[in-house]
């Protein structure tokens, strides 16, 4: 039999008989190996034990200790399991697909009778049934007709539509855990033992249309979760209590922030004290900008769609875009608009007014730019995902030879910023050309490299995240993670080639001949609304004093003291302190969990006591103990907490 060669990690390579499986292969390496091995990764592909190997290639063999190898067969066994699991308590009900998502998976089931929280209870009683029998898996390969006939005769109409869409050249994959088999590209785990039967659990049950469109069949649709172990599996579901207790939407109504209403959907009402941290973080922003070298600029909100087929928006991003047809006097034919789902283009047309050179280079244009994207209702999530937004975006034009430093610049100012608000831990990635984009693969070759020679001159570490670049060039992404350790991508910086071409934009340059810019497109924050959102459930609520929207109550204990609380409020408001008075004919615990709820900052009690001394007792949120101070030397303290970080002496 011919002989194929394959090479190991550590560079060394063996031969084999064609057709060996990732199985025999650990176990040629060690017994111990062959007995851990759960999978393998054959020529960048992940592998399962019992596929056949048929040609040279590169192979490493995995065990319960590695990631995400492990935990993908894990969740997507517990899959199969549950699914198994399903039909064994109901064999009347039809399954369909059941994918790995982050931090488990889904399957959507075709049931008449709704899923209950006690049938999910009965589920999970019978996977652990099938994990502790320790039923094998096996898989083949079969031929498309046997398949789809068997899968008529099952009376699984969903399996057969998708099998027909499987294409010609892909092997139509059949596997088994135990006696229920089910069609699926694995890999898998080589028996249901090997699941950890104390690290999952059902999550809920959802609706969802069959394929995702809303003309089909509703389904029903289990979420699950899993882990290695059972250690994980309790601080994530711990991490979800507190992300529960700091859901900006329910903070939101209790600190009177904002909110959303269906005659606008996706769309923010800032109330008085949302507008505050809004407005707040706007002014920190504007300054850091302006120290950094940016021009501000403003921009129209609506747009003709003519500059959005020259950018290349029109085709690449119609869909979200939101359009308005206007009736021109005298026109023939309706004036198609767009509101502005990003502010690049018009930007663009900033840069072209007037003749640039390359001493004007690097040129930072930025704009609080007010963006509306279209957004599905299932897809909206209170600040974090809406329809109208405003982004603090910024775009360099520059030469090839500035990118690397104006890359290092953003990213010190970058890091900066997130220090300033709280964050001191981001990771970077490096997201490649996607399918669908503009421009040459020799102009995204320039600004693939351009990026990398950046980032590793910094000698900072990063991940290449295949295919996520933007339409029209690569991008860094900035992923910050928040106080109970969830990741947020927020900020982003973008090298573009081609939408100065596509848009006209030149200078001239030392030479004397034109030559067109180079586009970084650049944003910190992402958005203000999904920002601040962000903000709210790091700290659940109860923000830093520079930022915190009301800064300091100064409650009365008894109505006598009410002129001296007036007093000590107007001096705190002369001292730039966002301060006000509660003098309501209530008891002072009473006024002190109020303001705890609203996460007032400081609450000072003023009693008559207060009063004969020219002093105020502080309350601070959380904390159970007041602190009696002279009344000069708490607005002192107070001033110097409600300075913004940048404005700080050194």
């Amino acid at each position: 039999m011919t002989q194929i060669t394959l090479t190991f990690p550590d560079g060394s390579s063996r031969s084999f008989e064609r057709g060996v499986t990732a199985a025999e292969v650990a176990r040629a390496i060690a017994p111990s190996l062959g007995k851990a091995a759960i999978s393998a990764t054959f020529n960048g592909r992940h592998w399962d034990l019992q596929w056949p190997i048929t040609e040279d290639g590169t192979i490493t063999i995995h065990t319960m200790k590695d990631e995400p190898q492990a935990l993908e067969l894990i969740r997507h066994d517990f899959a199969h399991v549950m699914a198994a699991a399903v039909q064994k308590l109901w064999p009347d009900v039809k399954v369909t697909i059941g994918p790995v998502v982050e931090n488990g998976w889904y399957y959507d089931f075709d049931r008449d009778e709704p899923f209950t929280p006690e049938d999910l209870a009965l589920i999970e009683k019978e996977m652990r049934a099938i994990i502790a029998a320790r039923e094998p898996v096996r898989t083949e390969v079969w031929d498309r007709s046997r398949a789809i006939e068997h899968y008529i005769r099952k009376n699984e109409p969903f399996k057969v539509e998708l099998i027909e869409a499987i294409p010609e050249d892909e092997p139509v994959r059949m596997y088994w855990h135990g006696n229920w088999q089910d069609l699926c590209r694995g890999p898998h785990l080589q028996n249901t033992g090997q699941l950890p039967a104390d690290a999952f659990k059902l999550m809920s049950v959802a609706g969802a249309y069959w394929r995702g469109d809303h003309r089909n069949k509703q389904l029903q649709r289990i979420y699950g979760v899993a882990f290695r172990n059972r250690d994980d599996l309790k601080a994530y579901l711990h991490m979800l209590e507190e992300a529960a207790k700091r859901d900006h939407r329910r903070l939101g109504r209790e600190m009177e922030l904002f909110h959303l209403q269906e005659e606008a959907p996706g769309m923010v009402f800032w109330h008085p004290n949302g507008w505050t941290i809004y407005r707040t973080l706007e002014d920190y922003m504007r300054r850091r900008l302006r120290r950094a070298g940016y021009q501000e600029i403003r921009t129209p909100q609506v747009v003709d769609r003519i500059l959005w087929e020259r950018s290349g928006h029109w085709e690449a991003y119609r869909e979200n875009m939101f359009i308005v047809e206007v009736d021109e006097e005298g026109a023939r034919e309706k004036r198609i608009n767009a509101l502005k789902p990003m502010n690049c283009p018009c930007h663009v047309q900033v840069y072209n007014q007037g003749l640039k050179s390359y001493r004007d280079l690097p040129l930072r244009l930025a704009e609080f730019g007010s963006c509306h994207r279209y957004e599905s209702s299932g897809s909206m999530h209170g600040l974090m995902r809406v329809r109208g937004f405003v982004q603090d975006d910024a775009h360099i034009f520059c030469t090839e030879d500035q990118i690397e430093k104006e890359c290092a610049d953003f990213i010190a100012l970058l890091s900066s910023v997130y220090a300033d608000l709280g964050f001191t831990k981001f990771d970077i990635r490096l997201s490649t050309r996607p399918e669908v984009r503009v421009g040459s693969d020799a102009i995204w070759d320039k600004a693939e490299g351009a990026l990398q020679k950046a980032i590793e001159g910094l000698g900072l570490p990063y991940a290449i995240n295949p295919g996520d670049g933007a339409f029209y060039g690569p991008k860094l992404d900035f992923t910050l993670t928040d106080a109970i350790g969830r990741e947020w991508q927020c900020g982003t910086f973008q090298c573009d080639f081609n939408l100065p071409v596509r848009l006209g934009a030149e200078y001239v340059g030392e030479d004397g001949a034109k030559h067109r810019p180079v586009m970084l497109h650049r944003a910190i924050l992402g958005s203000f609304e999904r920002f601040i959102g962000i903000l709210i459930e790091n700290y659940a609520g109860k923000l830093p004093f520079w930022l915190a929207p009301r800064q300091v109550v100064v409650a009365s204990i008894v109505s006598d003291a009410d002129p001296y609380v007036h007093e000590v409020v107007e001096k705190l408001t002369q001292a730039g302190i966002r301060a006000e008075a509660d003098t309501r004919n209530e008891k002072i615990n009473y006024k002190v969990r109020e303001h705890s709820v609203g996460k007032v900052p400081a609450i000072l009690a003023i009693g008559m006591k207060e009063v004969a001394e020219r002093t105020v007792s502080i309350r601070r949120l959380g904390e159970n103990r007041t602190q009696t101070v002279p009344l000069e030397e708490a607005i002192a303290g107070f001033k110097a907490e409600a300075t913004p970080p940048d404005l700080r002496a050194v």
